[in-house]
């Protein structure tokens, strides 16, 4: 349990002892400072950070799961390319929508209400999946999941950022970016039950093998919905805004562990803005424009790249290796472990003090580079050429976990305020899962047509991101953004990135 200290005024205050007394709240800004100060210790607030990190491991697992069995469905359903692109971009149609509707909600009804009904779509969704009878019912279900996925992000983000301090280690920034490693560990995850199906699988039987994999993610699902309604409460903050002065006291007191009273001055409370359809538009205002461009942008051209390249990894690697299913299977595990998840860690470790412009920035660069050499080298005709594209590839991961992949999600939520953090988060999903969609849709078409030339299409994505970076030099990191609810944009500009 916490409490705020308050000095005595004594005649000797050097031999006096300080009085500690619960904090006080007057307004909703009151709230926001005690949270952005940090919660205590031995408080819930990390287990709530925690719980909203499963539901973003379970989207990434539910959106990686059908990465490896898309060829056997194909070959069991008979598809045609374009066909194959349906199913795989089921998903983000559904997650579109999802978004678009789960910002708004997240913002009207509350962050707690969305998380506790999201989680059904993945238990229904996955089980219907993986007894699908044929391609159509297979995009239905992908579809309903993806519904899900739409509707869980915005909150899930909302958790992170209004869970967190604003400054120091674990701050706001690295607690959202926190969303990249559990993403990778979801699909190094995916791709270790893979493993441990295809070792157990009879090889007559090796068919059912994506069906297995689709339906598990029901399970994590149904673990959530068991213990989240144990430790999740409403977003205190929100409480606040929404005028719950003494319902946000009691969150602070369950799941930050600090003792807050209700001081009421008689006095009228400015509140922030109420949720509405029209708060899209407020997106789009002078203080809020470029910020919501560059967020746009950098989540779109990382979603279309990064889908493109999960997407086609068992591919490309099955193409460089000429080799069975259990090397395509270790190879892309591998990478995702190495890489990918090694690189989330160093996002989120390095948010606080390097900035999220900067990590962006270098892995941007360092993802073009990667496309750029895959491009060159085609399809690897010797030993060391394949060593070559395989670290290339590992490079491009590792751009993504550091990189775009840590702070797409720090721009979407981090830059805007409690009252359009739902609907800033819901509107940027839905144009990155726009873009996921236009990727997953394309890539097998493409990849047919063009082969190992289709990095050089890849390519464009982080080159467009790069520079939109250098144009729009914003940094959320270290920014208390809930501030401009109450105050309107900060005096202290954030600091100009430089690299």
């Amino acid at each position: 349990m916490s409490t705020v200290a308050i000095p005595s005024t004594p005649l000797d205050a050097s031999a006096q002892p300080e009085i500690s007394r619960p904090a006080v709240i007057r307004s909703p800004q009151d709230v926001a400072r005690i949270v952005n100060a940090g919660a205590a210790k031995g408080s819930n607030a990390r287990i709530v950070i925690a719980i909203a990190l499963g539901g973003v491991f379970l989207d990434a697992y539910d959106l990686t799961s059908l990465a490896y069995g898309i060829k056997d469905i194909a070959k069991q359903f008979a598809l045609a390319p374009v066909q194959v692109g349906f199913v795989s971009s089921a998903i983000t149609f559904g997650a579109i929508l999802g978004a678009l509707f789960g910002g708004y909600l997240t913002d009207r009804i509350g962050r707690y209400r969305v998380f506790m009904a999201d989680m059904l779509f993945f238990v229904v969704a996955a089980i219907a999946a993986g007894l699908a009878p044929n391609a159509w019912v297979l995009g239905g279900a992908r579809f309903l999941m993806g519904f899900g996925v739409g509707l869980d992000l915005p909150v899930a983000m909302a958790f992170l950022a209004e869970f967190s301090r604003v400054a120091g280690r674990g701050n706001k920034a690295a607690s959202v970016a926190a969303w990249c490693p559990a993403w990778y560990a979801a699909t190094s995850t995916c791709y270790l039950l893979i493993l441990g199906l295809y070792a157990m699988l009879p090889q007559e039987h090796l068919g059912w093998l994506w069906r297995l994999t689709l339906a598990f993610g029901a399970v994590p699902a149904i673990a959530i919905i068991l213990v989240r309604s144990r430790y999740i409460s409403e977003s205190p903050i929100w409480a606040a805004n929404h005028g719950d002065l003494e319902g946000a006291a009691r969150i602070l007191k369950r799941s930050y562990g600090i003792d807050a009273v209700v001081e009421h001055t008689g006095k009228s409370v400015a509140r922030p803005r109420s949720a509405s359809w029209r708060n899209y538009g407020v997106l789009f205002n002078a203080t809020y424009r470029r910020r919501t461009i560059l967020a746009a942008v950098i989540g779109s051209a990382s979603s279309f790249g990064y889908n493109a390249i999960v997407f086609g990894l068992p591919v490309i690697i099955t193409s460089f290796f000429a080799q069975g299913p259990l090397t395509t299977i270790i190879a892309s595990l591998s990478l995702n472990l190495l890489f990918a998840f090694v690189g989330g860690l160093i996002g989120v470790r390095a948010a606080p003090t390097v900035g999220a412009w900067k990590l962006t920035v270098l892995g941007h660069s360092l993802q073009f580079a990667s496309l750029i050499g895959l491009a060159l080298i085609g399809r690897p005709s010797g030993g060391a050429l394949v060593v070559v594209a395989i670290l290339l590839l590992g490079g491009y991961l590792f751009g993504q976990g550091f990189g775009p992949g840590s702070h797409s999600m720090t721009y979407a939520s981090l830059s805007y305020p409690t009252s359009l953090r739902g609907i800033g988060v819901g509107f940027n999903q839905t144009l990155v899962r726009t873009a996921s969609t236009i990727s997953l849709f394309l890539f097998p078409v493409l990849a047919a047509a063009l082969g190992t030339k289709v990095f050089w299409v890849i390519a464009v994505a982080p080159l467009t991101s790069l520079l939109v970076l250098l144009a729009i030099r914003w940094e959320p990191s270290g920014y208390d953004i809930d501030a401009e609810d109450y105050q309107g944009p900060q005096p202290a500009v954030p600091r100009s990135p430089a690299l």
